[in-house]
């Protein structure tokens, strides 16, 4: 039994900081009712986002309320807060906590003290000097920047087919997207099917019109499904007449002009980047030990090493892996290892408060899969592969029952159940990003934003 009141900080609401708090609430739940115990999660934002979903989300498949998860209706014992850690002191215990109401007054951040630690905080995109990339460059991390890049597609569409200017046309439909990994190559295959389709509704766009251009920089794309997985894909791509260049970088998107390492260049209004992430800031904020790659050095038991009531898992957690063969090897800062470390992770705080002895995390991979569009996909589950429709029902029915709550899983089957009778929307609701711009007008303010303005429109 825990002998004192045990204050638990979780840093992060992504898959293990949910997922962790999800599991101490049952296994603390005694504990909570005595008062013995508190959880506190902090969070930037008030959710969770289930990012395999987010191509379907920006391909219109999915509604974007449905791809996040609300962390309060969930974590109903605990306490949530929505600010940003900015840095940990653990030799004190005390995490410095910003949030909505400390940058409303006189910016300070609120020190907030702890038992135990859970460093979740996950992994941000690496984004490289690349000239142009910061004002150009679209990420596709969140659900926001999901459902932008869709509204954006769209609109760009909208530029191609009322302009006159064929520079400014061929500049608007041509899409590159920077980095083979999931995000890549899933946002890619879901973005082109859905313009595909919403071309038909243009009377002067073709499909042949657009230009899809998907850049890697090493030899290979989707290294998760295997060398022959890799290998289809690429073919299938290229069959959708998208153009997929390996062992090739991005060299500069200054003035929206895509310029490669084998010297081409394409006139572009869309670069995508997913080439890669790194630990999240925060963890070179703290003075907890860190590897050579910025990321906590961890046990098998998911603490911090040498780093007492310090515990740590999922992107920004160098794990080691216990099922591989050769010595050293870490878990990859995948959402398959993430769920299942958060609940060993959720039981192992609930152990050592209890003095009880502690679990080690081993899971062996069990493999990808990937869709590439409605009714596309790979897949490499177990050592079986799968190709077209069978991997893409795969990609789906294992999602749907990974996604978090009934309530998640029932929502989406009903979208894709409704998607698959009636047709597709190609609704562009990109004036949602200045929902303002159009009162300050009428009120004789700043007239409102211009898509001109905006370096991703």
């Amino acid at each position: 039994m825990v002998k004192e009141r045990a204050r638990i900080l979780v840093v992060g609401g992504g898959y293990v900081g949910m997922y962790t708090a999800l599991r101490l609430q049952r296994k603390l739940k005694p504990e909570l009712n005595r008062g013995e115990a508190e959880i506190t999660v902090v969070t930037p934002d008030p959710y969770m986002t289930y990012q395999p979903f987010l191509p379907e989300a920006a391909a219109g498949s999915i509604s974007p309320r449905h791809v996040v998860v609300p962390l309060r209706r969930v974590l109903d014992r605990c306490h949530v807060v929505v600010g940003e850690v900015t840095s940990i002191d653990h030799a004190v215990r005390t995490a410095a906590v910003s949030t909505l109401a400390t940058a409303g007054q006189d910016g300070s951040a609120e020190l907030f003290g702890y038992d135990e630690l859970v460093l979740a905080p996950g992994s941000v995109s690496r984004a490289l000097p690349v000239p142009g990339l910061a004002e150009y460059g679209i990420g596709f991390k969140t659900v926001e920047e999901a459902i932008g890049l869709r509204n954006h597609v769209i609109e760009q569409m909208d530029i191609a087919s009322s302009t006159r200017d064929p520079a400014l046309r061929d500049a608007a439909l041509t899409f590159v997207f920077v980095g083979g990994g999931y995000a890549g190559v899933e946002a890619l295959g879901e973005l082109e099917d859905m313009a595909r389709y919403t071309a038909r509704y243009y009377h002067n766009l073709r499909p042949e019109d657009m230009k899809w251009i998907l850049v890697e920089a090493t030899d290979r794309i989707l290294p998760e499904v295997g060398p022959e997985m890799g290998r289809y894909t690429v073919t299938q791509l290229r069959r959708r007449n998208i153009q997929v260049l390996l062992s090739t970088r991005l060299e500069s998107c200054a003035d929206r002009v895509a310029v490669l390492s084998d010297g081409q260049r394409f006139p572009t209004r869309t670069l995508v980047w997913t080439a890669g992430v790194k630990p999240h800031p925060l963890i070179a904020a703290s003075d907890l030990p860190r590897t050579d790659r910025g990321r906590l050095r961890c046990t098998a038991q998911l603490t911090v090493d040498g780093a007492e009531h310090a515990w740590a898992a999922g992107d920004a957690a160098a794990v080691p892996d216990v099922t591989a063969a050769e010595p050293g090897a870490e878990t990859a800062p995948n959402a398959q290892h993430a769920v299942r470390q958060a609940r060993v992770l959720g039981d192992n705080i609930a152990h050592a408060l209890r003095g009880e002895p502690l679990e080690t995390y081993a899971h062996r991979y069990a493999g990808s899969v990937a869709s590439l569009g409605l009714h596309k996909g790979v897949a490499h589950v177990y050592g079986r592969k799968l190709k077209g429709y069978p991997a893409w029902f795969m990609h789906r029915a294992y999602h749907l029952s990974r996604v978090p709550t009934i309530n998640r899983k029932a929502r989406v089957l009903a979208e894709w159940t409704l998607a698959g009778l009636f047709k597709r929307e190609i609704v562009s609701l990109g004036s949602l990003e200045h929902p303002r711009a159009e009162f300050e007008l009428a009120a004789g303010g700043n007239p409102p934003h211009s898509p001109s303005d905006d370096p991703k429109g």
